[in-house]
């Protein structure tokens, strides 16, 4: 029999990982100031990509000697600059405890082919061996683990007197986690995380150690245009300062423009930390009483407050294979999104099957508390439609 639905709905069903939700209240209304039609270089437009700049140190509080870039191609485009443009210099260290880690392991190691690597890798729901980190090589690593739902729980674990430099992918974490800024000497991120900006665009910022790096080293491989940030042994500034090496989108701009204004009207990023924390507190208080869900994340005090990763303990699930496992993760954000109650909440194609819930700020906690209750409802219905065991 079909279990009853429940009554309330949440009232905005964006819970994707990215693009994720909207800031609350948006509508296309907020972007009626963009310099459309305009040239970025023309003094309006050069005065909106200031203003991003400027406001994303405020809200981050980034310090003052720190460069902070709109780049291309979103977060990845961001670390991709980074890591072609500065490593190669000394020996490197890779994280990777999930795929987008994965993924600049391979840049290392298989497209820069870089020989003097060391990769120390988790299983997904688990940090490697933070300890074995060898601080006079440069370390590439996320902070948030978007697909495991893991974060390094803070920087205390990076050395303060370290002799290379620090590549930091916080593309889930900016705006919901506290950033140790002394720790870091690159650190990427994209808009369309935390504050629910649109794609397309990267920032990249870059501290004094990262700038001497780029000043006084120059790979063995040719970079492209939009790698390139210096010109005849200096930082090319202009790139610091809203002058993006290629187009940008105004529109966009305006958008992202309207998050910091937003993120600034609530309190900042004290707000939009303990908005993140108190959605995915909901969240956790949910998993805790009902049993057959866990978090992906083994130790909480690891356990992101924005990419939340759930898997699915239920015996009857856990029994069947691995590709029936996937089948019925995928079933039940189906569920979910034909009852119009939850988008795009399926687990990312290269992590364990289960779901993937945005906490972010963005998303109002009323809304993570809507819908647990229909989490349950399409469990009970997957778990009805499995066929019984022999």
């Amino acid at each position: 029999m079909t279990a009853t639905k429940p009554g309330v709905r949440p009232a905005i069903p964006h819970f994707s990982s990215g693009p994720c939700a909207k800031r609350p209240g948006w509508s296309l209304q907020a972007l009626t100031d963009a310099a459309l039609g305009r040239s970025h270089r023309a003094k309006i437009g050069k005065a909106k990509l200031k203003r991003a700049i400027d406001l994303t140190r405020e809200l981050l509080a980034i310090p003052a000697d720190y460069r902070i870039g709109i780049v291309p191609a979103s977060d990845t485009g961001a670390v991709e600059m980074a890591l072609w443009s500065l490593l190669g210099a000394r020996p490197v260290t890779m994280l990777a405890w999930e795929s987008f880690g994965e993924g600049w392991v391979t840049d290392v190691e298989k497209q820069l082919k870089l020989k003097d690597v060391t990769v120390l890798k988790a299983p997904y729901g688990e940090l490697p061996d933070l300890s074995k980190v060898d601080f006079k090589t440069d370390v590439v690593f996320t902070w948030n683990g978007t697909t495991s739902g893991v974060r390094v729980p803070n920087g205390d674990w990076i050395a303060a007197d370290r002799s290379g430099l620090t590549i930091c992918d916080a593309t889930s974490a900016a705006f919901a986690q506290q950033l140790d800024w002394a720790k870091l000497d690159v650190v990427t991120f994209s808009w369309q995380k935390a504050l629910g900006g649109e794609g397309a665009h990267g920032m990249l910022i870059l501290g004094p150690r990262a700038v001497a790096r780029l000043e006084s080293y120059k790979p063995a491989w040719p970079l492209p245009k939009i790698f390139r940030m210096t010109k005849g042994g200096k930082l090319i500034e202009g790139i610091f300062t809203g002058e993006t090496i290629n187009t940008p989108s105004m529109l966009c701009v305006e958008d992202y423009l309207d998050t910091l204004s937003w993120a600034k009207s609530v309190g900042g990023l004290t707000a939009t930390i303990a908005r993140s924390d108190a959605n995915a507190k909901a969240l956790s208080d949910w998993v805790a009483v009902t049993p057959w869900v866990e978090n992906l994340a083994k130790n909480a005090n690891q356990r992101s407050n924005t990419s939340v990763c759930l898997k699915v303990v239920d015996p009857a699930v856990t029994r069947l294979s691995a590709d029936d496992q996937a089948a019925f993760a995928k079933t039940l954000a189906g569920l979910l999104e034909k009852e119009g109650v939850a988008y795009d909440i399926a687990y990312y194609r290269d992590a364990p099957p289960g779901l993937r819930i945005w906490c972010g700020a963005t998303v109002e906690r009323s809304d993570i508390e809507a819908l647990t209750p229909w989490l349950d409802w399409a469990f009970g219905e997957a778990k009805a439609a499995l066929p019984k065991a022999a």
